[in-house]
């Protein structure tokens, strides 16, 4: 099975779920999302896929969140600053063709493995 992680490789939980994956001899696609971005769609595919909003998808102990004041944001508005700093999306996400899961607990990828 195929597996695509949208990977921070200075996050611990991140490269615990890479790990996780590899071990279950999934041929996994690595998104370095930080370098590479994001777009609205993508997030939007995402958040629903995995059944979450962006407000629960959001990184709220990055000091941007605070910043922005985005605990008082629309969803809308959230997405739009995850779009221009993708350092505000929680990680990692998971996609596999049994589902999206974002990894936290990391156990939470086995119901998608």
């Amino acid at each position: 099975m195929d597996a695509t992680i949208y990977h921070n490789p200075r996050c611990s939980t991140s490269r615990k779920t890479l790990d996780k994956l590899t071990e279950a001899g999934l041929d996994v696609t690595v998104v370095k999302y930080l370098t590479e971005g994001w777009t609205r769609d993508q997030l939007l595919t995402l958040f629903t896929d995995a059944g979450l909003t962006p407000g629960q998808a959001a990184r709220k102990r990055e000091a941007l969140y605070k910043e922005l004041n985005l605990a008082e944001a629309s969803d809308d508005e959230i997405l739009d600053a995850m779009v221009a700093n993708p350092v505000l999306v929680e990680r990692p996400f998971v996609v596999t063709d049994k589902g999206t899961r974002l990894a936290r607990p990391i156990e939470s990828v086995d119901e998608i493995v």
